[in-house]
């Protein structure tokens, strides 16, 4: 053993607790970094040389810094991308419909409920007053603003729906774009662990970017032995390495078009791709057709049922009765064969001598067929039940999507926190650990000058005593 060996066995207890210092402040410089993740100082000791000396046994030759460990935990990991897939749908779809239910305007005096109320009111006051030329046009105004509110709610769900479709392609832009880095990511971690250099924040990178991607189309991710991270949809690889698979939407750019709009392989003929969990995912059920339980194309549909109700009862008792000249009363609302049936509702009569606001029978001053008309929204099947029907429903699935998004959040609220309570950086545990690699290099320092000044006595002393 040369006597020279402290100085080495000190220089390495040097190196690693400068290599301490180091470390303890780049987490400490990281710790409001979004996706850091703290590292620690991999360490084991250097045994001694093989064979005992002349003076018998010899202590160990220091310390060797082994690697930086990142203290992330990769169950925790695949957690909080679950849970983030699973609040994305929810959320989405929580959104869309607390959207739509808002539009509805319910109950206000702008919604579809009060505005059928009006309409039977005007027919009651007309009863009231049958040769009454103004009671006859507040008839056929609230006609008019009725059909134009039901056009007008059926607009706002199409655009909506229009809204929701470029969302989707602005999702699946975003998932490209971050599985293109993802995969360049893949690539620089591969090559720089094959060095034996730390990649720890490349890694740290590519999981945040993971968990987004996870949030937005429910990707699943694995390690890979060579450290790349695959990430897959439907079971097909999304990112593998360092190659990477484009997506894109398909369907229609229409809600009337009544066709299911999906996601495929941006490649030649393509085949779909099944997206159950993510943003894109809610999205894709928002824009799904009504008899798929798409909430958007549900609620156009409601609209023109109701205009189609609206259309047939009163038209249907319109023409029992007869105008004041006697003639036979016609249709009330017309709707039109080439549009929708809430875009194409408008109002026949013009005026009071086309209003069939008399009884067969009943004389020029009979109101009789104005009050039946009136009780029309009493039925149990008139077009205010319908209404009442369509909102009720959407206001419990409301409050049901609502729900499920608030607890989803809360659950990835927690694997966040998990995944912090280890990964997380603590600002006094990385002070502590702070002080100890500085008194650390401070001890290292003071065996060094121990050393120095015995191989001083050794050297320049020797051999002079008594002199």
């Amino acid at each position: 053993m040369s006597t020279f060996s402290g100085l080495g066995t000190a220089a390495s207890a040097l190196a690693a607790a400068r290599r301490g210092m180091d470390l303890a402040g780049q987490n400490i410089a990281n710790q409001l970094t979004p996706g850091y993740t703290r590292q620690r100082l991999e360490t084991t000791a250097l045994a001694a040389p093989a064979g005992a000396t002349r003076f018998g046994p010899v202590a160990g030759q220091g310390v060797s810094v082994d690697a930086i460990g990142r203290l992330g935990d990769a169950v925790l990991d695949a957690r909080v991308r679950d849970t983030l897939a699973a609040s994305g749908y929810w959320s989405t779809r929580a959104s869309a419909a607390t959207a739509a239910e808002a539009a509805l305007a319910e109950p206000t005096k702008n919604g579809l409920s009060d505005q059928l109320s009006q309409l039977w009111t005007a027919w009651q006051d007309l009863s009231n007053a049958p040769d009454s030329t103004a009671a006859a046009a507040a008839v056929i105004t609230r006609g008019e603003t009725l059909a134009a509110r039901i056009s007008d709610g059926y607009r706002s769900v199409v655009e909506q729906w229009s809204a929701a479709r470029d969302t989707a392609d602005r999702t699946v832009e975003q998932i490209n774009a971050a599985a293109a880095q993802i995969a360049d990511l893949n690539a620089s971690i591969r090559e720089v662990t094959a060095t034996g250099a730390s990649a720890n924040e490349l890694v740290d990178r590519r999981n945040l970017l993971a968990q987004t991607v996870s949030r937005l189309s429910g990707a699943v991710g694995t390690t890979e032995p060579d450290g790349t991270l695959t990430l897959r949809l439907d079971g097909n690889a999304l990112v593998s390495g360092s190659q990477v698979r484009e997506l894109e939407v398909a369907g229609p750019r229409s809600l009337d078009a009544g066709e299911p709009v999906t996601v495929a392989w941006r490649t030649p003929g393509g085949p779909p791709v099944g997206i159950s969990s993510g943003e894109l995912a809610g999205t894709l059920s928002v824009l799904a057709p009504a008899e798929a339980g798409g909430v958007l194309a549900g609620l156009a549909a409601s609209y023109n049922d109701v205009a189609a109700s609206l259309a047939a009862s009163v038209n249907a008792q319109h023409r029992a009765g007869v105008t004041a000249s006697g003639g036979a009363g016609g249709d009330f609302f017309a709707l039109s064969a080439d549009t929708p049936a809430a875009l194409g509702l408008s109002v026949v009569p013009s005026g009071r001598d086309q209003l069939a606001v008399a009884a067969p029978g009943g004389g020029e001053l009979d109101g009789g067929n104005a009050d039946a008309l009136s009780g029309i929204g009493k039925r149990t099947d008139s077009p205010d039940a319908l209404w009442s029907d369509v909102v009720s429903r959407l206001a419990v699935a409301t409050a049901a999507e609502s729900g499920r998004a608030a607890r989803a959040e809360t659950t990835a609220v927690a694997a966040v926190a998990a995944q912090q309570s280890v990964a997380g950086v603590d600002n006094d545990e990385e002070t502590l650990s702070l002080l100890t690699y500085q008194t650390a290099y401070q001890a290292a320092a003071r065996v060094l000058t121990a050393v120095d000044e015995a191989l001083d006595i050794l050297i320049n002393r020797t051999g002079l005593v008594g002199r």
